[in-house]
């Protein structure tokens, strides 16, 4: 067997010495968050996402070694390990390879082959397949293993008995199974045809043939669920013939009495064993395929989404509207805590949309509103056109559109109830909104990511998958960003790593019971964090109120000494970098010699480079350097929308075959992939983000359908 190491360094293209290191670190119980920030010499500066591919393969080549021993194991207890049989085992590559080795001696329920095998028939199935050029005539051969006493009656029931041995024998052969289901994935088709007479949402699906390998994922995905929901019968398939030919290749040698024998033998195990399993299987490796990039796509487009630059430090109104309950109403402060709530109509009529603008207008006045966010949900339209109305009179004011994904989720948790247990739930999906605007971070980490809406066919995915890519996206995100250690919610500082729920609640009740936290050292006294969390979570934990400036960056605690000892290099003093006077650090550093100074400071370069960042600019926030969200003051309604007219909007959403911007109408229109470059494009992420800002050229308005489409490379020429 190949090294484990070994392979994984030719796979990532990364040294062996690296990848060992990965290893151990993790098998220390390390996180990848930190691994990726603070080991980087140890692993020749790999991002968080290629450490996750690693931990991933990894997990799957350990998975697999464990597998080869068991079922080599499961063979031995057999009596039926060879030393070849063995080899092949240690070398299969994948787990499919394995268990179609361990196939034929696996243990099944009750089938004719086993019937047949009981009765005595083995060694008859065995002559035939061999087909030997002397073997006399079959019916002959039959003759010897005629039994009354074990159930062989006659001819007809030897040779049925050793047909339906070599038929078993056919489809369990590793080397026939492996093949054809190649074969299939490269030859195949999926056909799909309607199973209801009536339209449905998978309509285009209802005459549909594809070859295997061009379907897209999302159309496997689209197609299972019209299957499941009845609207749809799908099938794999693959030119019958075509298929029996290369069966009867690898089982048929011509020139023996029992050729045409086994040739039928190996036909009816094709039929009613091989083609309905690898069938079954190639339809599992299509679903499991299209979920991992359904999985990535999802993860792709979360990053950014929560990576989205804060608008911080403003008085904001949160309106989640709506029509029978009315537009709720919130408004918070810079930090987010709420100033006042309100309920207003101003879809009930003329008169209660004035007396709903008038209310909010006192609101914006009494505590300085700066900015409003409206969830695009119910009555979105109506209440942006009032907004609209409402920042004519009050000047200096803006407003959002804030996806307001998993806010009804949330504010009906038994968190926002913690939270909030003096507001009802719709007050509740207020403040969400308008805490979404300030620091989208903080608060879409209360909700599970799987309701935040920028994926697709999210509850399709095998779960544990989709929960541990999407809290491993989510973790990146809170860390490659910080938590203020005085002000972050349980929510939030759970997903710091190192941090569990146990710890994270103990942190927020050791501040409420002693004060401010002053030093990171002081994480040490709270229960349940000892030195081996502390050390994980450390570096990602910022104290502005801290005495020392080092506790409010991304230095972590061990290289204090390496930082101090840089500025001592360089000419300057802790207080320097409080009072932003170091400016020059890093050409000072290039001056004195980067690896050298590394040298002195006893660090690597890169975690020079990194303190070197951090010491510049202490306290800053990445998200800061990104653009800023598209604030609009005027709405325009989707009867407005002209073919040619050129808009800047938000992306909001990107799937495999394009993406989704919001352009301010309520309905977001579709960019086609076909309409984003001049260029081949395999996929919309390599051109845009959740999140970003784009200019689009509309291309078509269907106001009855509510679709729009839009063009990028046209507003681009």
């Amino acid at each position: 067997m190949e090294n484990v190491v070994r392979i994984l360094a030719r796979e990532f293209n990364k040294s062996e010495e690296h990848v060992q290191n990965v290893i151990d670190l993790i098998d220390q119980g390390n996180t990848i968050p930190f691994i990726a920030r603070y080991r980087k010499e140890m692993h020749g500066t790999m991002d968080d996402t290629v450490l996750r591919n690693l931990t991933d393969r990894l997990n799957y080549l350990r998975n697999l070694a464990a597998r080869r021993e068991e079922v080599k194991k499961a063979i031995e207890v057999q009596e039926k390990l060879t030393g070849e049989l063995a080899a092949q085992i240690d070398t299969a590559q994948t787990l499919a390879e394995v268990e179609d080795i361990y196939r034929p001696y696996k243990q099944k329920r009750r089938t004719r082959a086993t019937a047949a095998r009981e009765k005595g028939l083995e060694p008859l199935a065995t002559r035939l397949l061999e087909q030997n050029k002397d073997l006399p005539d079959i019916r002959e051969l039959a003759a010897e293993y005629i039994d009354p006493e074990k159930g062989v009656e006659s001819l007809d029931a030897a040779l049925a008995g050793a047909a339906d041995i070599i038929a078993e024998t056919a489809a369990d052969s590793p080397q026939i199974r492996g093949r054809l289901r190649e074969l299939m994935m490269n030859k195949g088709y999926l056909h799909a045809a309607a199973e209801k007479d009536e339209d449905s949402v998978y309509s285009l699906y209802y005459t549909f043939r594809q070859p295997l390998s061009r379907l897209q994922g999302h159309q496997i995905l689209a197609i299972n669920r019209g299957e499941k929901e009845g609207y749809l019968k799908v099938s794999a398939e693959i030119d019958r013939e075509w298929a029996l030919e290369f069966v009867w290749k690898a089982l048929v040698k011509p020139g023996s009495s029992a050729s045409d024998f086994v040739r039928c033998a190996a036909e009816d195990g094709y039929d009613r064993l091989l083609f309905p399993s690898i069938k079954r299987e190639v339809r599992g490796i299509l679903t499991d395929t299209a979920a991992e990039g359904a999985i990535h796509n999802f993860a792709l487009n979360l990053k950014p989404l929560f990576m989205q630059p804060p608008v911080k430090g403003h008085v904001t109104m949160g309106l989640d509207p709506g029509y029978r309950n009315g537009c709720k109403v919130a408004v918070v402060d810079g930090t987010g805590k709420v100033l006042d709530t309100a309920v207003v109509y101003p879809t009930y009529g003329e008169r209660q949309k004035t007396e709903a603008i008038e209310a909010l207008e006192r609101l914006i006045r009494k505590h300085g509103v700066e900015h409003i966010a409206i969830g695009n949900g119910t009555a979105s339209r109506e209440t942006e056109q009032m907004t609209c109305e409402l920042i004519s009179r009050t000047p200096g004011v803006s407003y959002m559109i804030v996806n307001e994904a998993g806010a009804s989720v949330y504010s009906a948790s038994k968190l926002a109830a913690e939270e909030f247990p003096q507001y009802d739930v719709n007050l509740r999906s207020a403040v969400s909104i308008a805490r979404r605007m300030q620091d989208p971070l903080a608060e879409l980490v209360k909700i599970d990511p799987k309701a935040i809406g920028v994926g697709q066919y999210q509850h399709d995915m095998p779960q544990k998958r989709l929960d541990d890519t999407l809290t491993g996206v989510v973790e990146d995100c809170v860390n490659a960003v910080g938590v203020d250690v005085n002000t972050a919610s349980p929510s939030l500082l759970q997903r710091v790593s190192g941090l569990n729920g146990t710890s994270a609640k103990n942190i927020v009740v050791y501040r409420e019971e002693n004060g401010t936290f002053i030093s990171r050292r002081q994480l040490l006294k709270v229960p349940k964090l000892g030195p081996k969390a502390y050390e994980q979570c450390a570096g990602f934990l910022r104290i502005p109120e801290s005495k020392s400036v080092l506790d409010n960056t991304g230095v972590h605690p061990e290289s204090y000494p390496a930082a101090e000892k840089l500025l001592a290099l360089c000419g300057y003093k802790l207080n320097d970098v409080a009072g932003g006077q170091i400016s020059e650090l890093p050409e000072r550093v290039k001056g004195y010699g980067e690896a050298k100074a590394a040298e002195e400071c006893a660090v690597g370069v890169p975690t020079l480079r990194d303190i070197v960042k951090e010491l510049v600019k202490p306290g800053r926030d990445p998200r800061d350097e990104l653009p800023a969200p598209l604030l609009r003051t005027d709405v325009i309604e989707m009867k407005d929308l002209t073919p040619g007219m050129m808009l800047t909007g938000t992306v909001r959403n990107v799937i495999d075959f394009g993406v989704f911007v919001d352009i301010g109408v309520h309905q977001d229109g579709l960019v086609h992939i076909s309409e984003m470059a001049d260029k081949f494009i395999r996929h919309p992420s390599e051109m845009v983000a959740v999140g970003d800002l784009v200019k689009v050229v509309v291309l078509a308005v269907e106001t009855k359908k509510k679709r729009i489409s839009l063009s990028m490379k046209q507003a681009q020429q």
